[in-house]
Order: C-alpha cells, then sequence, then structure tokens
C-alpha cells in the first residue's frame, strides 16, 4: 500500500491535546508546519524534566543571569560556576548519570536566558489545537514524516511514545527533545536556510576562550539573515545563527536527546 506523503504530530497526555496534519508538501508551507512542531516540542520539554531535576531552581538561576547584558550573560552561561549550580539542581548521586542530566539542564537554562534577549523560537508560535482526530486511543506523543521528494530526497522519520503510568516523564521528554533535532535538521532544506554559509559567517571561531565570547556574540549581533535566507524565512536563518555561535561557544541551544536516552539506559 502506498503511503501518503505528510507530516502528523498528535500529544494526548493529561491537558496537553494537540493533533495537526499537513499533506500539502509544498516546501514553504513543509517548513512552517514542522517550524510549529519544533516551537510546540521544545516549550513542553522543561515540563516532562521535572522527576530527574530542580525545574524550578533552574528558571530561578535563569533570573540570576538574565539581568546582564547579552555578552555577560553568555560568559555567565559558559561559567564552571553556573555548571556547578547546575549539577546541584540534577536529582543523581552517579557521577557519569549527574553529567547527562547536567547536560540537559544547562541547555534548559540556556535556552531560558537567552529567549529573554533574543529569538530562540521561530515565528510561526506553537501548535494548540486539534484538528484531526488522534491515532491512538492511549496517551501518546507521535511524530511522523513522510516525504519523497524528487528534489530533497525521501524523509522518512516516525518519532513515537506511548505513555502510561510506567513510562519514566524524562522519557517523554527525550522523545520530544528528538523530534527537534529531527526538525533542525530538515527545517533549512525546506526553507532554503544557508546553512554552509551561516556556518562560514562565524568561521573565524575555533576553540572559543572567555575573553572571545563577546566577539563572537558580536558576530552574532552582525548577522544579516536576509543573505541567508528567503524573505520568508529570515527570523528562522537567525536562531540557526544563535545555534552556530552557542555551538561555537560550547554551550547548546536545543536539549540533546542523546544524553537523555544514555541517563535512561541506565537506569
Amino acid at each position: 500500500m502506498k503511503v501518503e506523503d505528510q507530516i502528523v504530530f498528535t500529544a494526548k497526555h493529561g491537558e496537553w491535546k494537540v493533533a495537526n496534519r499537513l499533506i500539502d508538501m509544498e516546501d514553504g508551507k513543509v517548513a512552517h508546519f514542522i517550524a510549529s512542531i519544533a516551537n510546540t516540542v521544545n516549550a513542553k520539554i522543561p515540563e516532562y524534566l521535572t522527576e530527574v531535576m530542580n525545574v524550578a531552581g533552574i528558571m530561578s538561576l535563569a533570573e540570576e543571569i538574565v539581568g546582564k547584558d547579552l555578552p555577560e550573560a553568555v560568559v555567565a552561561l559558559k561559567s564552571p560556576g553556573t555548571a556547578r549550580k547546575l549539577g546541584a539542581l540534577v536529582f543523581e548521586e552517579d557521577k557519569k548519570l549527574r553529567k547527562h542530566l547536567t547536560d540537559v539542564a544547562k541547555a534548559v537554562l540556556v535556552r531560558e536566558v537567552l529567549s529573554r534577549k533574543v529569538p530562540v523560537d521561530y515565528p510561526e508560535g506553537p501548535l494548540s489545537e486539534v484538528k484531526i482526530m488522534f491515532p491512538f486511543t492511549e496517551d501518546h506523543v507521535n511524530f511522523t514524516a513522510f516525504h519523497l521528494s524528487a528534489e530533497h530526497g525521501a524523509w522518512r522519520a516516525v518519532r513515537r511514545l506511548i505513555i502510561d503510568d510506567k513510562t519514566p516523564m524524562a522519557d517523554v521528554a527525550r522523545l520530544l527533545a528528538s523530534i527537534n533535532e529531527s526538525i533542525t535538521l530538515k527545517l533549512p532544506v525546506y526553507a532554503g536556510i544557508d546553512v554552509e554559509g551561516i556556518e562560514a559567517w562565524f568561521g573565524e571561531f575555533k576553540k572559543v576562550k572567555k575573553a572571545e565570547i563577546p566577539a563572537v556574540v558580536e558576530k552574532y549581533r552582525h548577522f544579516q539573515a536576509e543573505n541567508y535566507a528567503p524573505a520568508e524565512f529570515t527570523e528562522h536563518a537567525r536562531v540557526y545563527a544563535l545555534r552556530k555561535a552557542l555551538e561555537k561557544i560550547g554551550l547548546p541551544l536545543d536539549v540533546p536527546a542523546k544524553s537523555l536516552e544514555k541517563y535512561l539506559e541506565k537506569k
């Protein structure tokens, strides 16, 4: 049976109920739709981490940093002192497992602090309505992408989790982070974002030391997004530029699914 080209996102858990599908696979429409999905999952991840870390404590730590100007805030996010504070906010004694959770906590903190200063989400907003029937009666999160494109090749992705009383909430966070990572790879393809050009814009920076962080931030501030994406997607390109700048500094904009996966494997 031929599978129809489509992208589907559904989530049903407690008060969270969203369901939508895209079947018009024109590039721009795909880009806008998956950007909305990324916004949706990123907003929900912290809610599913409260069993493994003190998310309220991370938000309090963000308040300590957010009053600084942007370069100073990024320096503070990268500092060993902040890393120690984050380590104390995760609920894990094992050193290796604590490292995985601290990496996750750092991404939550980075996104929270920077969201008060620069755009960290895409401009579409999150999905918030139930527009199609849920594919499962059980609580779940489901992301399915199937698109055979002559121009872009095949995209086949399934990220799915049925949620019951035994499901660790951190496993839901892992799935949401994995969906975001899949979209992060594909959005530039459909939005026409020049990721190689963005990489080249920051190409002068290699191993960035503390004293060089303000220069990376300044480079980001001077990023001309209109040179790296169609007008419709310049704000998306700006988020990719932020992601690349942070990568050069050694900070994550996105919660790493692999860290949660490794943590859950050992628990």
